[in-house]
């Protein structure tokens, strides 16, 4: 049976799609099945932002088959870590938790660098295509390690 791995952020546009794009490209899809929600509606079905693309193919992954889709509650069901992008989404996956089994497959995923800091990955949507190439060297440092920690 496969580890099911969730990579949450606000629009399941920018970081979130970065995320699962990095963390497939890092574990055995035969071992690992990686997908990525927002918390928000805006944006269910869209593909990622085309800086998302951009930098992921600059950097030799593509994340195009991706689409947006909105975090559930039923999502505790199906997967064993979910992986959040900053404090804000993280109380809001939280919030929706239903036991403390739930709240406990809850990370933020740059714990993997800084445990216990409540360090956020900066939302770029906002920003130049920097802070997008900002925000995968930080996402592939923590999942560089996520990977080698979950193998």
């Amino acid at each position: 049976m496969k580890t099911r791995i969730l990579m949450v952020c606000l629009g399941n546009i920018c970081r979130s799609p970065l995320a699962e794009g990095l963390l497939k490209s890092k574990l055995d899809p035969n071992k690992f099945e990686v997908d990525s929600a927002g918390t928000g509606s805006w944006h269910i079905g869209s593909l990622p932002d085309s800086r998302s693309i951009s930098v992921a193919q600059k950097n030799g992954i593509d994340i195009t088959d991706q689409r947006g889709m909105q975090f559930k509650p039923a999502f505790f069901d199906v997967y064993d870590h979910i992986f959040v992008m900053d404090t804000y989404n993280y109380e809001d996956v939280i919030d929706q938790a239903r036991t403390e089994e739930d709240k406990a497959k809850v990370s933020l995923i740059l714990d993997e660098l800084f445990p216990g800091e409540k360090v956020d990955v900066p939302d770029p949507y906002n920003d130049s295509l920097r802070g997008f190439d900002n925000v995968y060297e930080m996402l592939d440092e923590a999942i560089t390690k996520l990977a080698e920690r979950l193998k």
